[in-house]
């Protein structure tokens, strides 16, 4: 079996203008970034299309493939006869050299050319990465020249593209020597990773410049002495950096390996960001393609219900189908299997780990009233009593579950998973949501504990509390929430699996991204920057003296 990238490798690619004509886009709407890649150069969009929303269970150690089922669903759905276009996030260099590996799909499901997409694209990342350090550099450096501004408290910190535990905690230090008005100024700072950063949420939720600078305007940089938050548009900042981001605003465009359109933009992460590629891709997906296949990060409790309850919201949009994608493999270990033994039939593991899949299916029928397709991604381990069970299982929950072959067979795969869908977005009730937007805080973040992750509650530390009267006596209100958690577990304890019940979610503090127009409830022992595993992916990759790179996935 050859290697995700030899096969990525192996694909003749078409010329990106060639893609872009299906699309009906032709060459003066791009930018080109050599001959496979594109940015799409494109004010008026006109969402119409029918929108598909790929979700998952809870994630484990087997994997899920929730980027390879979107993408195999979408060549399928081509395969139909249909115009289609795939929605999605861009990579992390972060989890690319981390433990998660890459995030073009994998096998005979992917978006190429592979190795560009997984590393350094288009240089959107970098961009966003240097915008927010931008801001940093400036608000220290208005505190450092006299504080004009009298800000005691800097909410918003430096970012960068990797995991690296040891920026979570720093000294900041500035020596003002002889410069007149100026002081030694010294305080504790920490990096985000930049998926989880406010500027890469911005990029993700502005329609347009105009709204991307306003936002980079709106982002709370610290509060004064009397509790008021002080603004990035108070420094002057927004200007210098929507110019750094005039370009990384406009979606990109790549294909598939059967050469089905994939617009790929945008890469916040669901467990401490919001979860969703951009705004504008899926705009653009939905105005230049009758379907549009998108996905939302991590488990339905994080990505598919951000994309629900906040990027719906702000875009105006309501997926007509949700796919929620799972293997026998990943529910086993829901079910307490040994993870060396998953290979072996074991039905007792499986149900008491399908709890966790019909959870999610729930949560997308009942609480968000969304059409759903369970997808299978087929493993060739998977015995006929497994399957069995879990057809019967999700009949029972008035949902079909449809056993797809897109890693091996890619668009052919995935017709069966394609012709569900299709009939499934036929149908027209309104989306509803998790919570209302009037209500406080504090009932959003219940509503979301006790409806989708199946909680008694949420339980608040002191400096929670505190950031909550912050927020309160500066008049802000009715926005969404954003609860940043564990991805592995329905509630805030990894360990938690299948579907907990009788816990509480401990909300350690609330942050206000006054740019991304929503409030951060920070859970459990969540971090904003993660680490490096013992064994990261960055030792298996490799390049010779040809350029031939090997380890990617």
């Amino acid at each position: 079996m050859l290697s995700d990238i030899e096969i990525a490798e192996s694909c003749k690619l078409k010329d990106i203008r060639t893609i872009a004509q299906k699309l009906g886009l032709s060459e003066d709407d791009l930018e080109l970034y050599g001959k496979y890649k594109a940015k799409i150069n494109v004010s008026n969009l006109n969402p119409k299309a029918k929108l598909i929303l790929v979700t998952a269970i809870n994630p484990t150690a087997s994997g899920e493939g929730k980027t390879t089922v979107s993408i195999g669903l979408a060549d399928g759905i081509s395969r139909l006869g249909k115009k289609v276009c795939l929605a999605l996030r861009e990579p992390s260099l972060g989890p690319v050299f981390g433990v998660k590996g890459g995030a073009a799909g994998g096998g005979y499901a992917q978006v190429v050319p592979m190795a560009d997409i997984n590393l350094h694209f288009t240089g959107d990342l970098h961009a966003i990465t240097s915008a927010n350090n931008l801001l940093c550099a400036m608000i220290d450096n208005h505190i450092f020249r006299g504080n004009a501004l009298d800000i005691q408290r800097v909410n918003f910190h430096r970012c960068m593209d990797m995991n690296d535990r040891a920026l979570r905690d720093i000294l900041l230090t500035c020596k003002a020597g002889n410069m007149k008005g100026c002081a030694d100024y010294e305080r504790k700072e920490s990096f985000e990773i930049t998926a989880a950063s406010e500027v890469m949420a911005i990029l993700c939720l502005a329609r347009d410049l105009k709204d991307l600078k306003e936002r980079l305007g709106n982002i709370v940089v610290g509060v004064n002495s009397k509790g008021q938050y002080v603004y990035a548009r108070q420094l002057h900042a927004e200007g210098a950096m929507a110019t750094l981001l005039k370009d990384a605003i406009n979606p990109n465009l790549v294909q598939t390996l059967e050469g089905t359109p994939a617009i790929i933009h945008g890469g916040p992460f669901a467990n401490i960001a919001h979860g969703c590629n951009s705004v504008r891709a899926t705009y653009a997906a939905m105005s230049f393609a009758d379907y549009a296949v998108t996905e939302a990060g991590f488990g339905a409790d994080l990505g598919a219900e951000k994309f629900l309850d906040t990027k719906c919201r702000v875009a105006g949009i309501a997926p007509d189908c949700v796919v929620v994608v799972a293997t026998v493999k990943a529910l086993k270990l829901h079910g307490g299997a040994d993870k060396n033994n998953l290979t072996q039939s074991d039905v007792s593991a499986l149900k008491a780990g399908l709890p966790n899949l019909l959870k999610h299916v729930e949560n997308m029928k009942k609480v968000y009233s969304r059409p759903v397709v369970v997808a299978m991604n087929r493993f060739a381990t998977d015995s006929e009593e497994e399957i069995k069970t879990v057809m019967e299982a999700c009949e029972q929950a008035g949902t079909k579950a449809v056993f797809t072959d897109v890693f091996l067979k890619g668009g052919e795969g995935g017709e069966e998973l394609a012709r569900a869908v299709l009939e499934k977005c036929e149908g027209k009730e309104k989306l509803t949501y998790a919570y209302n937007l009037e209500d406080d805080v504090k009932t959003k973040i219940n509503d979301i504990v006790t409806k989708i992750y199946g909680g008694d509650g949420a339980t608040y530390s002191e400096r929670a509390e505190q950031s909550l009267k912050e927020i309160e006596q500066n008049g802000i209100k009715g926005l969404p929430v954003i609860i940043a958690k564990t991805q592995y577990s329905l509630s805030d304890d990894a360990k938690k699996l299948a579907r907990p019940t009788g816990f509480t979610v401990h909300v350690r503090d609330i942050i206000y991204k006054g740019g991304a127009g929503f409030i951060v409830a920070i859970a459990g022992d969540i971090m904003l920057m993660p680490g490096l595993g013992k064994v990261p992916c960055a030792e298996k990759i490799d390049i010779d003296e040809n350029g031939k790179i090997t380890g990617l996935s």
